[in-house]
Parts: C-alpha cells; structure tokens; sequence
C-alpha cells in the first residue's frame, strides 16, 4: 500500500500499517516523537490502520494539532486519580476542549475546590511513572458486564446507546480502564504541564431531569512556559470580563424579566450606534440594499425553508387565530422571499441585501452568557443572489470586505474552508466550481487556510473566518456560505440572457456574527478602551478650580461642535482623583485646563494610560482627535 505525505512524496508500506509504522518508516526518532497521525484531513489514533492511498500528515508532540491528544491523555489520567482519591466515584467522559479538557464524575460525597490540590497531587504521583495507553477492541457483552461489576452505571449507558454493530475501543494506563475512541499519546511521558483549574455542575448528557454530575475542569500543555502564559492569560482574562466591564462602564445590564436579552444603557447604545452606523455605511459603499423584515412568520414559511423540521425546538412559537407561528431564528427565508416578490432579471445580478436583523433563539438557559451568548440576537446579515458565474468575483468580495473589518479592528485571523459532505444536495458540476472558486480567492490572496474535507453544509460549501483576540483566543465569526438548496425550495428564478429561468445561487455572509458578541468580544480585545471613534465619551475637560469652569465649558462646546462626544468633569474632587475616574472609566483624551491653560486657549492633554502630551492649542487637540475619529484609528495595533 501507499500514503502520500505533505512535501508530495509517496510513501510504500506493509498491508495494514498504522500511522505509528508510517512514522517509523519515515524515522525512528520521529516515530518516538508522534502524537497522533492526520489522515485525510481528520486526526486518528497513531495506532489506526491506514487506509490506501491515504494522505498522511504525522502529528509530532509539541504541534499545535497535538494538545488536543495531550489534554485527552490528560483527562484519563485526571479519571484514574479520582477512582485512587476518592473509591466508589462513578466517572461518565472526559473530552479535550478548547484550552483545556474536564471529566464528568459523581462522587459519593460532594467535593469542593479544596480537593483539586488532593486530586492534581495524585495524577503527579501516578505521573512518576511513564505508563503507556494501550488501545483495545473489546467485545460488547464483555465490557458491558465489567462496568456493571464496576457499578459504573455512565459507562453501561453509552454502551448501551451505541449501534449493536459499532466496535467497542477502550483504552488502558496503569490500572484504569476506560472507554474511547481516542486518539491518545503512546505514553504518559510528555504530560507534565497541567492543572485543574475549576468545578462546576453539569446534568448528565445536558439534561435537567438527569443526575447533577460535578464536573472538573483542567488544561495541560507541553511545556511549563506555556501553561505559565496561558494561566496568565486567564486571569488577565477575568479582568476584561466583559459582563464586568460591561457593568463598570455603565454600557449593559441583564435582567431575569428577559433572560437572555442585554438591556442597553446609554453609553452601551452609543457604541452599538457607532458600530452599526459603520457597518451601514461600508455595506452602502460596496452596493448592498438595506432591508427590514418581519420578526413572526407563519409555520407554512418554515416548512418551506425546512427550519421547521429542522429548528424548531430553538424557536419561539406562538398560536394566533389557530394559525402557528414562530419568532424567526435567521433572516434567509424572509431574504427569498423579497427576492421573489417579482420578477428578476440576469441584469439585477448580483443582487446584495443586508439587514440589521434581529432574530430570536431558545439557547438553554445554563448556556447564556453575557453578550457572548443571548437568545435576542442582531445578525449582521447579508445575502446575495448571484449567477453561478458570480461566484468568485462575488465572494472575493465578501472576502476583502471581511478582512478590511477585521484590520480595522486589529485583529488577526485564520480561515477554514469546508468541502462538501457525502449527502448534499445541487448538481456535482455547481459544486465543482463553486469549491474551484473558493479555493481561487484564497489563494490569489496568498492567505494560508485549513481545508476541513467533508465538512461544508449539505446545501454548499462555506469559508468561516475565525479572529483572535489581544490575549490569542479565537473566535469564530464571519462565515460566507454558498447556497444551493434555499433557491430551489423557494423556486426562485431570474431570466438570462437566453431569455429562460436559471435558479440563483445564494451567499449568506455574516462578517461580525452578531452585534452583540461582537461588541462583547471588542470589550475583552481592549479590556474595555475602545478605540477613541468607538468610545462611548472620547474626551473629558477637568477644570482644576471653579474659575476655570467657564473655560472648560467653552472647550466643551469646541469638541462637541466638532463632532465629538465630550463631556466636563467639574465635581469637587482633586483633579487627582477626577483624571483616575476618568482612567477607570477608559476615557480616551483627559483636557485639563487650569490658569495658563484657560488664558492661553489651550489645555494640558493626557491620553488613557497615562500618556502625557503636554500643554496644547485647544484648537490643535480638536483637530487631532477629529482625524483620530474619522481615520478610525486603533492605538498600538
């Protein structure tokens, strides 16, 4: 049999070899050195047979690929430690997550923050000794019966769940045993960078009328320097908390009369203002057509789009005139319709609509999360109606448009490029150049991307634009996604040139995901110091006395007149104390105008974080902050 490995070459190996023979053949010191193999795209277990003609991509530790293994093999060792620390714990699973991995137990006592030290201190002494993880297929009734023996009711459970005709893998180390699919490390050697971090609850299989399961939360790496930095990130990362924040800048509460749904104050409403005020006018400027559609729709429109078979336990249904409705979870179908409200020519194409759309979705209340996760969410949604020979032309555009975004914001990126599944629907040739053209506009940006084979949409393929943040967290949120399957359930249609009806392909593009995450991602980006043409106050004058009050509020009226959003600080406090709310508070120009600054028109400027310009023309300090606010412009990205 042959594999193909990443530089091109090809690679002779025995019938059945495994990802672990393939390293061997390629080095004896690379395979000692191998987490896991990646095997057409999809990570496996090194032990694995490979399939012929396979592309093979041999994951070393210390990859990036590789923690998920690590933090895996991690959490079977947390398991192991918690049946040695406390007899007649039931364990359940045990995934890698993102940054870290929990194990999901049921202790015969409740335990406490206290017994993690207790629980860390014996995964280091089982630790001592390198032990491998060997894997197994096991006969059903066999391992079935052991973990009856074991009263490890969890375990039976999945078991039981699983198709009759599904192989049962286990994986063992020392003297734990546990169900999994893997993959994992050949041994326990390289985990030695690892903590618990946390406890919280946890319903078996996420469901309220199922056992509360106390779930242990931890994170490994593979070198100390990068737990160190991850550790600091989080608690740098607890301090831009953005439901933190978001109380002390006055910008966003929560309230139990809606659950799920911010309540915006004043200065939280200007930044969402200002924020929505750009994304309109960069959509105008790229010749998208704003609309407003309905929030209730009859059921009949989601069974013609198939949400209602679909998505209908996350929607919100209502009854009126025993006629069903529901509260719309996307904006697409109302899109088709506009789109079919008349007859369309090929002239018209590409037709681009973009909406402020707000949409409604029942996300399980122990999910809700700030900003971060809400059930009341403002999409910034497009989607374009195109020719198939649009395509690329269109979503290059997208693309550019997505990446100026982001750069305004000062964010990096990475993209993934999803291919089609198996089951999908539209014709092969459609899909061969719409994928063609994907993979055209990445490339002619010269931008690195993940193809994730298999994985697109059963109705088109998708790119998805994930941002990392200033403390290297990456969030996924803009997504363009082509559409065969919405057309044809709407039955939508333009004349061509041929004068006959072609079917449309539609792109749903969001850029930011939705405002409201957005605007919750951007407060931890920046810990809460908005750029100055986002902050919700971008200048405060601090008269020193009394007498100086007149001229602050003349300085005021100066900034205000200019455009800017300025306010004077004249309360009875130092100015000591007033220029440290004012730091508390993130503003990002502090004037400060005492005798020589009021008799010469000038102010005393200092700039959020302590950066002192000096004495300056007030006129000068308008200007400068204008242009700051209209270029838009991000301190030290």
């Amino acid at each position: 049999m042959k594999v193909h490995l990443p530089d091109g070459t090809e690679l002779e190996l025995p019938d059945g070899a495994t990802g672990l023979d393939c390293a061997r053949a390629i080095g004896e010191r690379l395979a000692k050195a191998t987490a896991a193999v990646e095997v057409d795209g999809e990570l496996r277990d090194l032990r694995l047979p490979l399939p012929d003609g396979a592309h093979v991509r041999i994951i070393r530790v210390g990859d990036p690929e590789a923690l998920a293994v690590l933090r895996h093999s991690t959490a079977h060792v947390l398991a192991e430690a918690a049946r040695h620390v406390f007899p007649g714990v039931r364990i359940s699973i045990g995934p890698a997550i993102d940054n870290g991995f929990y194990y999901d137990f049921d202790f015969p006592e409740p335990i406490g923050e206290a017994d993690l030290q207790r629980l860390e201190d014996e995964m280091r002494r089982i630790l001592k000794t390198r032990h491998a993880f060997e894997r197994g297929t096991v006969e059903r009734d066999a391992i079935r019966q052991r973990f009856v023996d074991e009263d490890e009711a969890y375990k039976v459970e999945l078991i039981d769940d699983l198709p009759v005709d599904e192989p049962l893998t286990v994986y063992t180390q020392d003297d734990f045993t546990d169900l999994c699919r893997g993959p994992h490390l050949q041994d326990t050697g390289p985990i030695k960078a690892f903590t618990l971090t946390h406890l919280a609850g946890a319903y078996w299989r996420g469901d309220a009328t199922r056992p509360m399961l106390t779930r242990v939360y931890g994170t490994a790496f593979f070198t100390q320097e990068d737990l160190d930095q991850h550790l600091r990130n989080i608690e740098e990362a607890l301090k831009r908390d953005h439901r933190r924040l978001g109380r002390e800048l006055d910008l966003f509460s929560f309230n139990d009369a809606s659950p799920g749904a911010p309540f915006w104050h004043p200065k939280g409403m200007v930044v969402w203002n200002t924020l929505v005020d750009m994304w309109r006018e960069e959509n105008g400027a790229r010749g998208y057509q704003e609309v407003k559609t309905p929030i209730l729709y009859a059921s009949d429109l989601w069974k013609t789009s198939g949400h209602w078979d679909k998505f209908r336990d996350n929607m919100y249904l209502l009854e009126i005139e025993e006629r069903a409705f529901g509260m719309k979870p996307m904006n697409c179908p109302a899109h088709c319709l506009i789109f079919g409200s008349e007859r369309r020519s090929y002239r018209e194409l590409p037709l681009r609509m973009n909406e402020v759309g707000l949409v409604h979705r029942h996300e399980p209340s122990g999910t809700l999360h700030g900003l971060m996760r809400v059930r009341h969410i403002t999409q910034d949604d497009a989607h374009l109606f195109i020719t198939v020979d649009q395509i690329e032309e269109e979503v290059q555009g997208v693309l550019r448009f997505a990446l100026d975004l982001y750069e305004l914001f000062a964010m990096d990126y990475r993209i993934e490029l999803s291919t089609r599944p198996a089951v999908r629907v539209g014709d092969d040739a459609i899909w061969d150049k719409a994928e063609e053209a994907l993979h055209r506009v990445l490339q002619a940006r010269g931008i690195e991307y993940r193809v994730n084979e298999g994985d697109g949409a059963f109705y088109g393929p998708k790119i998805d634009l994930h941002l990392t943040d200033s403390l290297g967290r990456s969030w996924q949120c803009g997504t363009v996604q082509l559409d065969f399957n919405l057309p044809e359930r709407f039955e939508l249609a333009y004349t061509g040139a041929d004068d006959r009806d072609h079917r449309p392909v539609m792109i749903h593009r969001a850029l930011l995901g939705s405002f409201e995450r957005f605007i919750g991602i951007l407060i931890e980006h920046y810990g809460g110091a908005f750029p100055l043409w986002l902050a919700p106050v971008q200048a405060v004058i601090l008269p020193i006395s009394d007498r100086h009050h007149e001229a602050a509020e003349l300085a005021c009226a100066t900034l205000k007149a200019a455009g800017l959003r300025a306010q004077v600080d004249a309360r009875g406090e130092s100015i000591g104390k007033r220029i440290a709310e004012a730091e508390t508070q993130k503003v990002p120009a502090m004037l400060v105008i005492g005798d020589r600054e009021a008799e010469a028109g000038a102010a005393a400027v200092r700039r959020h974080g302590g950066h002192d310009l000096g004495t300056q023309p007030l006129a000068r300090v308008v200007e400068e902050l204008a242009q700051e606010r209209d270029a838009r412009v991000v301190h030290g990205a």
